[in-house]
C-alpha cells in the first residue's frame, strides 16, 4: 500500500501508522472492535472470551452531534445518545493504552430533523444545499465541521493518529450524506479534507474513504486508506477475498483496504491461506459481540489467537503517536 499522506502536512503519527500497517499487509490483520457507549461492554467481553484486547477499538460520535434535540426523541434516541457521551473519555484511555482509533460519526442533520437524524427518513436536510456558499444548510453545516474540528484537536496536539471515516455508507440512501447520490456524497468528503486540512490545520488524520462503488470513489488524493462495510450471514467465516478484490477495483493506485464495520468476524485460516490483504476489521457493536447469534465464542477466541491476528500485545510500542 502506498504510505505517501494526502495531508502534505501530516503529523509524523500519521506517517509511522501507513508505515506500519503497510509493514503488515498481507501478512497480518488487526483485530478491531466498534465500542459506541461508555460501558465499553464489547471491549470487556472481548477480553473475558479471549484474555486479549483488539488492537483496534472504533469510537462513536453521535453523542456529539451540535444538533440533537432530546425534548422531541423518541426512548430509543435519547438512551442512545446519552449513553454516547462523553465516549471520547474513552478514546484518550485507549490511546494511552497504546491501541489504534478510528472513529465513526453518526451525525445528526445540521438542521431540522427528529430522532435519530442521521437518518435520511428523520431529517429534510438537503446535502446539495450544505455545499453552497450562503445557504441556511452552508451555514449548519460549518457550525457542524467547526464544533467536531475542536473536539478532534486535542488528539491532533498530542500526536495521535486518528483513522477518520467520516461519510460512511455514502454509496447508500439511509444516511442523509448520501440521500442525494453520489457525486454530493463525494464533494461532501472532499470538503471536510480540505476544510479540516487548511482551515482547521487537523493533521493527524488519516482518511478513510468507505464507498465500494468505483463511480463514487473520492480521489486517490483525498484518501490513503479505502473500506467497505458487509454483514455476511451469521457464522459465515471466511477471508472475504471477494469483497477485497470488489473494492481494489475502485482504483488503480495501491490504498490499503479495511473491513470498516462487518457483523461476522473473518477466518483466520483462510486469510493466512490466501494472503487476502484487509489492514483491519472491525465487528460492529452490540449483539454482533456480545451473544452467539453471529459469531460464535469458539471462533472469537480461535481468531484472536491465531498467527494472523494482531491485537493489542502485538501492537509496537507508540504506533499510535
Amino acid at each position: 500500500m502506498l504510505t505517501t499522506p494526502c495531508d502534505p502536512h501530516a503529523l509524523p503519527c500519521v506517517r509511522n501508522l501507513l508505515n506500519y500497517l503497510a509493514s503488515v499487509e498481507g501478512k497480518a490483520i488487526l483485530t478491531g472492535q466498534h465500542t459506541q457507549s461508555m460501558a465499553q461492554e464489547e471491549l470487556h467481553h472481548i477480553e473475558k472470551v479471549t484474555g486479549k484486547r483488539p488492537a483496534l477499538l472504533g469510537f462513536e460520535l453521535l453523542g456529539y452531534s451540535p444538533n440533537i434535540n432530546l425534548d422531541t426523541a423518541d426512548e430509543a434516541c435519547i438512551k442512545e445518545v446519552l449513553d454516547n457521551r462523553g465516549t471520547l473519555e474513552r478514546a484518550w484511555e485507549w490511546a494511552r493504552e497504546g491501541g489504534v482509533i478510528t472513529f465513526t460519526w453518526h451525525w445528526f442533520s445540521p438542521l431540522g430533523g427528529h430522532d435519530k437524524a442521521f437518518y435520511t427518513v428523520n431529517t429534510d436536510f438537503d446535502a446539495r444545499q450544505a455545499l453552497i456558499d450562503g445557504t441556511p444548510e452552508n451555514a449548519a453545516f460549518l457550525h457542524d465541521l467547526d464544533h467536531m474540528a475542536e473536539l478532534l484537536r486535542p488528539f491532533c496536539e498530542a500526536n495521535v493518529p486518528i483513522l477518520w471515516r467520516p461519510f460512511h455508507e455514502c454509496d447508500g440512501k439511509w444516511f442523509w450524506w448520501g440521500a442525494h447520490g453520489l457525486d454530493t456524497a463525494r464533494e461532501l468528503f472532499r470538503f471536510m479534507f480540505r476544510y479540516y486540512t487548511e482551515h482547521h490545520h487537523l493533521h493527524n488524520l488519516i482518511w478513510v474513504w468507505n464507498n465500494p462503488t468505483p463511480e463514487g470513489y473520492v480521489g486517490d488524493e483525498y484518501c490513503e486508506i479505502i473500506s467497505r462495510d458487509f454483514y455476511p450471514a451469521p457464522h459465515d467465516h471466511s477471508a472475504f477475498r471477494d469483497r477485497w478484490e470488489g473494492l481494489k477495483a475502485i482504483t488503480t493506485a495501491d490504498k490499503g483496504c479495511a473491513i470498516a464495520e462487518t457483523g461476522v468476524i473473518p477466518d483466520g485460516d483462510d486469510l493466512a491461506r490466501t494472503g487476502t490483504p484487509w489492514l483491519w476489521y472491525m465487528t460492529w457493536s452490540h449483539g454482533f459481540c456480545l451473544n452467539e447469534e453471529h459469531n460464535s465464542f469458539d471462533a472469537l477466541n480461535r481468531l484472536y489467537h491465531h498467527p494472523w491476528a494482531i491485537t493489542l500485545d502485538k501492537l509496537p510500542q507508540g504506533i499510535n503517536g
